[in-house]
C-alpha cells in the first residue's frame, strides 16, 4: 500500500474494551499504517450511523470478532491511490460487505478497501446525498425495486411500511411516495406521525394495527407489497394481511428473529415472501440500484431525513441507537 501522498495520521472511532471488560468508544488520532492493505484508498467525506455500527461498538462478537476495532458500514469520499478500476479524484461509495464489520470502517477519516467493494457515486447525487441514503437508503430501495419488478403497480396499489420511523422504514416511505405508491406506515411513536406524512405517507396506523393474536389462518388482504423492518408476529400479521399475489419484502427483527406463520398465505394467496440482505449484494446489481436511486427513486425532501454530527459526536449517537432513541438517519460529516 503506497502512502507517499498521505498524513501521517489519521483520526477514527476506535471502539475497545476497558480493564474492566466494557467496551468504550473514543475518536483518536492513528498512524496511517495502520489503515488495512488493500487495493483502494478513500478519504471519507462523510459517512452515517446504521444499527450494526452500534452493535459493533458494543462489542457484539456477532458482528466484530477483535478489537480495538473502528465501526461504519457506509462511507463516501475521494480515491488516493490509481488502481485497474479507479482513478485519484474519484468520488466513490462503499456500503456493505465486511466494511465496518471485521474491516476497519467508514467512521474514519481514511479507509482501505478491497476494489470490488467500491462504486462510482452516480452523476445524480451528491457525497452527503449517498451516505443521507446509505445503507438504510439501498436496503429500502432493494425493497422497491423487487416491488417493481414484481408489478406492483404506482398510483394503485398500496403498500405498507412497518418500522417506518427507522432510517431504512422512514427511506422506504419517502421512496415509495416520490415514485407515486400509496403508502401506509405503521409505527409505534404516535408522536412522529407528522413527521411520516410529510416524507409522503398517505396513512400511518398503530404498530398494534399490524400484531394480530386472532390465530386465523387468513386476515382480510390490505395491502398489495410490504417491507417489514420488524420481524416476529408483526411479520406474520403482514403476510396475513396481503392481497393476492402480493409481495413482501422483508429485512428486519426489531421484535423478533423467529416467524410462525400459516401456509395459507403462500398456498391460497400466492403472496410472494423476499429476504433483503443488500450487503452482499452482487457488484452489477449494486450499480443498478444506486443508478435507480439517483434517477428515479429519491425522494425531493430526503434532507429532511438526516441529523448531521461530527466524528466526536458518534459515540453519544451509537449509545442512543442502541436505547432506540433515534428518528431517521443520522449522517456523520467527516
Amino acid at each position: 500500500m503506497n502512502t507517499t501522498n498521505l498524513p501521517t495520521n489519521y483520526r477514527a472511532l476506535v471502539v475497545a474494551p476497558d480493564k474492566s471488560g466494557q467496551y468504550q468508544m473514543a475518536v483518536k488520532s492513528l498512524p496511517i499504517s495502520n489503515l488495512p492493505r488493500h487495493e483502494v484508498i478513500i478519504e471519507v467525506k462523510f459517512s452515517g450511523l446504521n444499527y450494526k455500527d452500534a452493535l459493533s461498538a458494543s462489542g457484539h462478537k456477532g458482528i466484530t470478532r477483535n478489537f480495538p476495532h473502528t465501526p461504519g458500514i457506509d462511507a463516501a469520499g475521494v480515491v488516493i491511490n490509481k488502481t485497474g478500476k479507479f482513478n485519484p479524484g474519484d468520488e466513490v461509495i462503499v456500503t456493505g460487505y465486511d466494511l465496518g464489520m471485521n474491516t476497519a470502517g467508514g467512521l474514519s477519516e481514511y479507509i482501505s478497501v478491497p476494489e470490488e467493494w467500491v462504486v462510482n457515486k452516480p452523476a445524480g447525487l451528491s457525497l452527503q446525498e449517498s451516505m443521507i441514503i446509505g445503507t438504510s437508503g439501498f436496503t429500502a430501495a432493494s425493497a422497491v425495486a423487487e416491488f417493481m419488478e414484481h408489478g406492483v403497480k404506482s398510483g394503485a396499489d398500496k403498500v405498507l411500511i412497518t418500522g417506518a420511523t427507522g432510517a431504512v422504514g422512514s427511506m422506504a416511505v419517502a421512496m415509495l411516495a416520490q415514485s407515486g405508491y400509496q403508502v401506509l406506515a405503521s409505527s409505534g411513536k404516535p408522536e412522529a406521525s407528522e413527521w411520516l406524512r410529510q416524507l409522503g405517507a398517505e396513512e400511518v396506523i398503530d404498530r398494534q394495527a399490524v400484531d394480530d393474536h386472532s390465530g386465523r389462518g387468513l386476515l382480510p388482504g390490505r395491502w398489495t407489497a410490504a417491507l417489514d423492518t420488524v420481524g416476529g408476529n408483526t411479520l406474520s400479521t403482514v403476510l396475513l394481511s396481503t392481497r393476492d399475489r402480493g409481495i413482501v419484502a422483508c429485512c428486519g427483527m426489531i421484535a423478533s428473529n423467529k416467524l410462525d406463520v400459516p401456509v395459507f398465505p403462500f398456498i391460497l394467496r400466492a403472496i410472494r415472501l423476499v429476504g433483503i440482505a443488500s450487503a452482499e449484494t452482487p457488484r452489477q446489481r449494486r450499480i443498478y440500484l444506486w443508478n435507480l436511486i439517483a434517477e428515479k427513486l429519491k425522494p425531493k425532501n430526503f434532507h429532511t431525513l438526516a441529523t448531521t454530527i461530527s466524528l466526536e459526536d458518534t459515540p453519544e449517537y451509537l449509545s442512543k441507537m442502541l436505547e432506540g432513541k433515534i428518528q431517521g438517519k443520522i449522517l456523520v460529516k467527516i
